[in-house]
């Protein structure tokens, strides 16, 4: 079956089996790779995207459920010039990462939190990325980074 949708503001189209996963599609049709694999099972979060406005992980959704939808990707979260957006310039200032493996997912994940709660507390932020799996950073620089990108105070960690 041919699917069409809107990926990080352009249509898209392809050829997709019934059972093709949405990041399949985007990774393996569309060659967005910044959509990572992970688990297969989504408990990760690796392939969080945006569907429609929603955070989604694309693992547990078939590309025909998004035909006709609006779908944001990692590759989409750049400015306009291609300079970093505030949570990504937050990522690398903050060292929100390490492998980054997770990276894609963590800041599709923040991106949805932001956009529901521009101001969120750190339990907020640590209850949002519940569902992210991160194995390198021990998540307090991912958290201190998502403040920052939320323009509150960034509390200092013991080992600063």
């Amino acid at each position: 079956m041919k699917v069409t949708m809107t990926v990080n503001g352009k249509s898209m189209s392809g050829e997709v089996e019934g059972r093709t996963l949405l990041v399949q599609f985007l990774r393996e049709e569309l060659g967005l790779t910044g959509t990572h694999v992970g688990c297969d099972t989504s408990q990760c979060g690796a392939c969080t995207v945006h569907v429609d406005g929603k955070q989604v992980k694309a693992c547990t959704m078939f590309a025909a459920e998004a035909d006709g939808a609006d779908v944001a990707t990692i590759e989409g979260q750049a400015n306009a010039d291609g300079s970093l957006n505030k949570i990504q310039q937050a990522f690398q200032d903050y060292h929100g990462l390490q492998c980054g493996f997770c990276t894609p997912g963590m800041v599709m994940s923040a991106a949805g939190l932001l956009a529901e709660n521009p101001k969120p507390t750190e339990a907020e932020i640590r209850e949002h990325l519940h569902g992210n799996i991160c194995r390198c950073t021990g998540y307090h620089n991912i958290v201190r980074a998502i403040l920052a990108a939320s323009g509150q105070e960034v509390p200092a960690v013991a080992a600063e």
